[in-house]
């Protein structure tokens, strides 16, 4: 995301090694050059996230899967992480010194935190509602921006303080980069055998919760769960939840956890609805699809991101960077789906399960080798230029649109009735008058006057070269 950048032009270098020519002049071209297919890739990023909050209620098959599985909107966080790797390795490349690196590092950390908080924490009621507040009792504490925010301090500061190290040898092959840069890969095997370690080896008790939702039927009454088991991957028995029970508290989760979609819970599945009278009692509870336990997996993702960084600052030539990048997607991808399909460990965001890693990490290093290839290689930049401005500005978008905050400004200018706004009134007459479909009209006003026309805001912002940063 843009706003954990540490250059001060708004997107990154394309940092090559020393080639062996004579001329200066093409030296210093080549140096100078941009990577503009991470502006490209984030953008993206941030046009799904859009796309998969804002179309999902009507688009079930790309909203988060309710439990096992991966739908369209799985792959999102997974990108943003790994698109901080690869920014964190070109990033700090620039600041030698060690002091003012961490610095930077920490206080962009705590911005990220911040915001994360105030975004959502659920001060901000937006767009659904027109008001704000939250009770501090009940405020989330993990989110989005706070899942980047571990995974930025914790890669980059493995990245400072073994820099002396990298520097020591500057010639790598396919696999000698990975034993230049050792540390990073000896921290994944740590945080994997860490997070595995609790996963399956955590007991997890009996639990019950109280409905504090004064909205609710249910409000006041208190539900059983019954579990005494350990290695569970199931909703209401797994470690991941009990540890963030235990450590933030059931009221500062997440209150509308995706698995209210499963079967098991409501008759609209795979669509939201009422819950079944016969659901389980833990259908009723909060889940933190952003906690403590599934950050620390999420951290594997940004490593990956990292070596794919090292990759363009360490390798010559764009063949060897692509076949380095594509090998290892397809071997990620298939190592994951091996993991799923076999019942070993299955695919799943809300634990973010090594296979989950795999599968949404192999995913983005295609995605982006494609990217490369298409932008950087064969200079076709002019049809991606909306993600690309979108990419430069991503926390402005990020805020603005997936947040909803400029769409319940927007709501809050309406004529006699409070549901009568301008966004209304596009999507009846404009969509829905004309596709006589909510599905189709719902998702064509979220690609073309959502996502376009963040595109052409942040166009017009990158002609005077304004952009939001942290």
């Amino acid at each position: 995301m843009a706003e954990i950048k540490a250059e001060t032009t708004h997107h990154h270098p394309l940092i090559i090694s020393e080639p062996d020519v004579s001329d200066q002049q093409e030296k210093s071209h080549l140096k100078t050059q941009r990577l503009a297919s991470l502006d490209i890739f984030r953008g993206l990023a941030v046009a799904l996230m859009i796309l998969v909050d804002h179309a999902g209620g009507d688009w079930p098959e790309i909203s988060h899967a309710p439990w096992n599985g991966c739908n369209l909107a799985d792959f999102v966080m997974p990108f943003f992480l790994f698109i901080v790797g690869v920014a964190i390795a070109l990033a700090l490349k620039r600041i030698p010194d060690r002091a003012d690196a961490v610095k930077k590092v920490i206080f962009r950390t705590l911005k990220l935190l911040f915001w994360g908080i105030l975004l959502q924490g659920g001060f901000s009621h937006a767009p659904d509602e027109l008001t704000y507040g939250v009770d501090v009792r009940m405020i989330r504490l993990c989110g989005v921006l706070q899942r980047i925010a571990l995974s930025y301090l914790l890669v980059s500061l493995v990245e400072i303080f073994t820099k002396d190290v990298q520097d020591k040898d500057q010639s790598v092959g396919q696999f000698s980069i990975f034993r230049l840069y050792c540390w990073h890969w000896l921290m994944a095997a740590c945080v994997l055998v860490v997070y595995l370690a609790l996963l399956y080896g955590t007991y997890v008790p009996d639990w019950h919760f109280t409905i504090i939702n004064k909205d609710s039927a249910d409000y006041g009454k208190v539900f059983n769960v019954t579990c005494g088991v350990r290695g569970k991957l199931n909703p209401p028995c797994n470690a991941v939840g009990y540890i963030d029970r235990k450590v933030l508290g059931i009221n500062h989760m997440y209150h509308h956890p995706a698995w209210r979609r499963s079967k098991a819970c409501t008759q609209d599945s795979p669509f939201e609805g009422p819950l079944r009278k016969d659901a389980p009692s833990w259908c009723h509870a909060p889940f933190e699809p952003e906690g403590l336990l599934s950050s620390v997996s999420s951290i594997l993702s940004t490593i990956i991101g990292v070596h794919f960084g090292h990759v363009i600052i360490r390798m010559k030539g764009h063949l060897a960077r692509l076949k380095q990048w594509v090998t290892m997607g397809f071997a990620l991808l298939i190592f994951g789906l091996t993991l799923h399909f076999t019942n070993a460990i299955p695919l799943n965001k809300q634990l973010y399960t090594l296979s989950y890693v795999c599968v949404t990490s192999g995913a983005a290093a295609l995605v982006f080798s494609a990217i490369y290839a298409l932008v950087d290689i064969w200079n076709l930049k002019y049809p991606f230029l909306p993600l690309a401005w979108i990419g430069m500005n991503a926390m402005l978008v990020y805020v603005m649109a997936a947040e909803g905050i400029f769409a319940g400004f927007i709501s809050g200018w309406y004529y006699g009735d409070p549901h009568n706004t301008l966004p209304y009134w596009i999507k009846k007459h404009a969509f829905l008058g004309v596709w006589h479909s909510r599905k189709v009209s719902t998702i064509l006003y979220v690609i073309f006057v959502e996502i376009l026309f963040w595109g052409l805001v942040t166009g017009i912002l990158h002609r005077f070269g304004i952009y939001w940063k942290l």
